[in-house]
């Protein structure tokens, strides 16, 4: 027996056995599946391993093969099925009318279940858990409770522009400032005394592992896996799981013991959590990670979607004339807009809006599950495959968005001016696993953009030119360092623009 065993492990007999499993497991999904309708094509696949997935910018590559195999293709990675979805019809009539159906995740054993111990709601699949996480999320984050927090939006984006009177070659930092101290207030009550907080620095550190172990393909552990079983495999994400836990759960106990000792704790989210455990159902590590994750995760992608509207605005000068023509009209410059001016400001929306479609922050989306046989247009979407609406393809549907490189926000508006609320670019996600957050960024994203544009006309630094193209590899993407000029627009000198910001009442 101990001859057997020992003849069993070697590399040979390994190898021999993987290769069995494997084509024992594509057989058995090809014979097993109800339906004979066929995939949807894509590009040629190994015989065993399938596809080989880009390793950088997969979502540019899968927008050319959206352009050579249709708005919907497949792909295989080992034992799975993914199916990527670039049009925006078929995400509708897929991602959208069939959202019951992909509310769940695809198993994800590195960043899902090793880094974030099942607990973080954006890679946690539908259940249980995922119903009480995402009950609790999504009762606080409603258009209404977000109307609530119109003055710290707005105090936080008053000191954003002053940041860039300061120092505006910093002003990528100062939107990730602006977003940190923002989420922070909502998370846990507390805004940072210092500019470079060390809780905001940690936080970082774990949104850039988490966006490094999002990538497509980066762990093979997730498509064979086996590859677990293997010692130390693992042990970077097992570290770093631990980490993040421990800063999650100590800044929501700094609540608890705020409540505990009778002081006054500002409406948060931390607070709802806590006076609502019970109730809500949740363990203390999942009550820690979902005011974490609305920490993280938020902070990250409206500091992004902020420099982004800066970037076009530096790129795009005519756009930015005619929201300025906007604001001077509607606003003046005798006070500074606010979030509740949105309505009344169509082309300042049309360009946040633009923004979203032509860079958006997480250009490749997130991967749904498909949890029955779906059909579309005599094509097969099975059970159990990996569904991914690639949004950096959906918002360069040509049918829809024409001339889709260009920055045009007039596409958002209909022939009155007002805008046009047909139109998606599922910036936010797809179905029922749409951004919680998306009311909050959104007003986030508009108050600092308007704010931006009326007090600064934003311009390229000359003989530094600016490549739009140059964004960083993660999940959640930023523009890479660019310089701009921010010129004094509602007063003649940037002292006249302090003194104008500092003196408005909020």
């Amino acid at each position: 027996m101990s001859v057997l065993f020992d003849t069993l492990l070697q590399p040979q007999s390994v190898a021999v056995i993987v290769l069995c499993l494997t084509l024992l497991a594509v057989i058995h999904k090809r014979l097993s599946s109800p339906s004979s309708l066929p995939l949807p094509p894509g590009p040629p696949k190994h015989w065993l391993f399938g596809n080989k997935l880009p390793k950088a910018f997969a979502y540019r590559k899968f927008e050319e093969w959206t352009q050579e195999y249709g708005p919907v293709f497949s792909l295989r990675q080992g034992f799975e099925t993914i199916i990527v979805i670039g049009r925006l019809q078929a995400a509708i009539d897929i991602m959208e009318k069939e959202g019951a159906a992909l509310v769940d995740r695809p198993r994800s054993i590195a960043a899902g279940e090793t880094l974030s111990g099942g607990m973080r709601l954006l890679l946690t699949p539908a259940g249980e858990r995922f119903k009480r996480m995402r009950r609790a999320l999504h009762a606080y984050l409603q258009p209404k409770i977000v109307l609530t927090y119109g003055h710290i939006l707005m105090g936080r984006a008053k000191q954003h522009i002053l940041d860039i009177l300061d120092n505006p070659e910093r002003h990528q930092d100062h939107a990730k400032r602006y977003a940190a101290s923002v989420v922070m207030a909502l998370a846990y009550g507390t805004v940072p005394e210092e500019y470079d907080d060390p809780d905001i620095a940690s936080v970082n550190v774990c949104l850039t592992r988490l966006g490094n172990n999002l990538r497509p393909g980066i762990w093979k552990v997730d498509f064979y896996p086996f590859l677990r079983y293997i010692p130390g495999y693992l042990k970077e994400l097992q570290d770093g799981h631990t980490e993040e836990l421990d800063l999650f759960k100590r800044k929501l106990y700094e609540v608890r013991d705020k409540l505990a000792r009778g002081e006054e704790v500002p409406n948060c989210f931390g607070k709802y959590l806590l006076e609502r455990q019970k109730e809500l159902e949740l363990s203390d590590g999942e009550t820690a990670y979902l005011a974490g994750s609305m920490f993280g995760a938020g902070s990250d992608t409206t500091a992004s979607a902020i420099s982004i509207t800066v970037l076009a605005a530096a790129c795009y000068p005519e756009a930015q004339a005619r929201v300025q023509e906007e604001l001077d009209q509607v606003i003046g410059r005798d006070r500074a807009p606010t979030s509740a001016d949105m309505d009344m400001l169509p082309q300042t929306h049309a360009f946040v809006l633009e923004t979203f479609r032509w860079r958006p922050v997480s250009a490749g989306g997130f991967a749904h599950k498909s949890t029955k046989d779906i059909i579309w247009q005599n094509y097969r979407i099975p059970k159990g495959a990996t569904v991914i609406g690639n949004v950096w393809a959906v918002g360069r549907d040509p049918q829809y968005f024409p001339d889709p490189e260009k920055f045009n926000p007039q596409r958002w508006l209909d022939k009155q001016g007002k805008i046009r609320e047909e139109l998606k670019a599922f910036t936010f996600g797809f179905g029922r696993r749409v951004c919680p957050g998306q009311y909050m960024a959104a007003a986030s994203v508009f108050l600092n953009a308007a704010l931006i544009q009326w007090a600064f006309k934003v311009r390229k630094v000359e003989g530094a030119p600016i490549d739009e193209l140059a964004f960083t590899e993660s999940a959640n993407t930023h523009p890479l360092p660019f310089k701009v000029v921010f010129e004094p627009r509602v007063a003649k000198t940037l002292e006249g623009v302090r003194e104008m910001v500092e003196d408005y009442a909020l």
